[in-house]
């Protein structure tokens, strides 16, 4: 069961967005990944967290959900979901509902990466 915070839903309500109905199928899947991912508004946007922050949406894409992982260098991409070469973050963009149903698995893989990562540190 996937737990909305109220604050993100606020923030939703106020969302206008071409993506918007895109970026909340992205939200509910990060946090079906695993019961122990939250959400807040951080940096003016919906952020997971899981002892630490995990990834933020950019609200201001309009061509595709777009979202980052804060230390996504650090986690394994087997599939290439990630795109970047910063040393720190890297971003997840979704087209459509239909990319995302087909990243959706590799999506929440990243997300279980980042929550062994916490539990072994």
């Amino acid at each position: 069961m996937v737990r909305h915070d109220p604050t993100v839903d606020a923030w939703f309500e106020r969302y206008d967005n071409p993506q918007r109905e895109l970026v909340m199928a992205v939200r509910d899947a990060v946090l079906d990944a695993d019961d122990r991912v939250t959400e807040a508004i951080k940096w003016q946007a919906p952020t997971f967290v899981y002892r630490g922050n995990i990834a933020s949406f950019f609200p201001k894409a309009k061509a595709h959900a777009s979202l980052m992982f804060h230390r996504g260098a650090e986690l394994p991409d087997p599939t290439g979901l990630l795109e970047g070469e910063g040393d720190v973050s890297r971003v997840a963009k979704f087209a459509d509902a239909a990319d995302l149903e087909h990243k959706r698995e590799a999506l929440q893989a990243l997300v279980r990466a980042w929550i062994s990562a916490r539990d072994e540190a």
